[in-house]
């Protein structure tokens, strides 16, 4: 069985890890990625082929039971993007869930007591406080995967299938809350839909996102690029690159969201071998989509040597290998006209100067 560990890096360090219930036998891959943003008004930079991922999803989900038990990533961090609403005590009429997936944060949203805090009094589900919960996704097969499930009888859901998530055709102002969770990484325009998302939210309502991003998957790119030198003379691309956790704050106050918060969790899982971690990024769905890939499989050769030299670098003493995804959340508000504001320049009435003067 293959584990799940988490640390969080937040802005005040990292914390002790924690050990998470076992997960499924086999798990993804995914490297760091960096990422490609162009001004706006220019011609947007294309790194994904979005028909090559449509085709993946749907592929992946086609397989019901195995593209569920490769949903163990998606799962967890549904519910823990699903935890920050725990901080926003309001009541939400109309929600969107851009690029649902399987709808996982829907089931995230219906659990009973969400708080994990052993200390507080036992909550209801977050659904209680959702009205209509509106869920698209360009993958109609994943989209509606799980339509007859239990959770759906506790939450007010609609599902969309729309042509691609890089369009967000809602009317503006339309929704008090937006929540994605785990398909953002994929999009080309990552600033001009974060700057659609803040359009169809309502004054001073949030959006809540979480995406892979940083060294998501490190040991998988250092090991099959080292693989690839040594068997083949040369690299081709076989990840996509991600955004840095610094970039994401910029493009959320360049899209016009106010109050914002990014924090960064890593989730560490641990597979028995790299032919096992792969098997299950294409259960996910996660399978490479860059536009400048190169075509076919890898070749044999080259996987083995990826599996012995990733043992070698990053391999556990019980002879499993860790894998570590790295989830960027962040929070970001509609302006509004009660929201706290900073003060005007100079409009302060005590010099800091005189009282740092004072204390020496």
């Amino acid at each position: 069985m293959s584990t799940c560990r988490s640390s969080s890096l937040m802005s005040w360090g990292k914390s002790s890890l924690a050990r998470l219930a076992p997960l499924n036998s086999t798990q993804f891959a995914a490297a760091p990625r960096r990422f490609y943003a162009v001004a706006s008004g220019s011609t947007r930079f294309q790194v994904f082929d979005r028909r090559v991922k449509w085709l993946q999803k749907e592929r992946a989900a086609s397989n019901a039971e195995e593209s569920r038990q490769a949903d163990y990533l998606k799962d967890e961090v549904a519910i823990r993007l699903t935890e920050r609403l725990l901080d926003i005590k309001r009541h939400f009429p109309k929600v969107l869930d851009l690029g649902a997936n399987s709808c996982n944060v829907a089931k995230a949203l219906t659990r009973e007591n969400p708080d994990p805090d052993p200390n507080t009094p036992l909550s209801p589900s977050l659904s209680d406080r959702i009205g209509e919960l509106i869920a698209t996704d360009s993958s109609e097969t994943r989209l509606y995967r799980d339509a007859s499930h239990d959770f759906n009888k506790k939450i007010a859901i609609t599902r969309q299938v729309v042509d691609d998530e890089e369009t967000v055709s809602f009317e503006p102002e339309s929704f008090d809350l937006v929540l994605s969770s785990l398909s953002l990484h994929w999009i080309n325009d990552l600033p001009g839909v974060l700057s659609q998302i803040n359009n169809i939210l309502k004054p001073d309502c949030p959006f809540i996102g979480a995406m892979l991003g940083g060294d998501t998957l490190f040991e998988l790119r250092t090991s099959l690029q080292l693989a690839e030198q040594e068997r083949r003379g040369g690299m081709s691309p076989h990840v996509s690159p991600l955004a840095d956790v610094r970039d994401v704050g910029g493009l959320l106050q360049k899209a016009g969201f106010k109050m914002l918060t990014v924090d960064v969790d890593d989730i560490i899982v641990d597979y028995p071998d790299t032919f096992a971690l792969m098997q299950d990024l294409q259960a996910m769905g996660e399978s490479n989509a860059i536009l400048n890939r190169e075509m076919g499989p890898i070749r044999r050769d080259v996987l083995l040597a990826n599996d012995a030299i990733y043992r070698a670098l990053h391999g556990n003493p019980d002879g499993s290998i860790p894998a570590t995804f790295r989830i960027i959340y962040m929070i970001g508000w509609r302006e509004g006209e009660n929201q706290p504001k900073p003060l005007a320049r100079g409009s302060g009435e005590t010099n800091l100067k005189d009282i740092l003067e004072k204390k020496e």
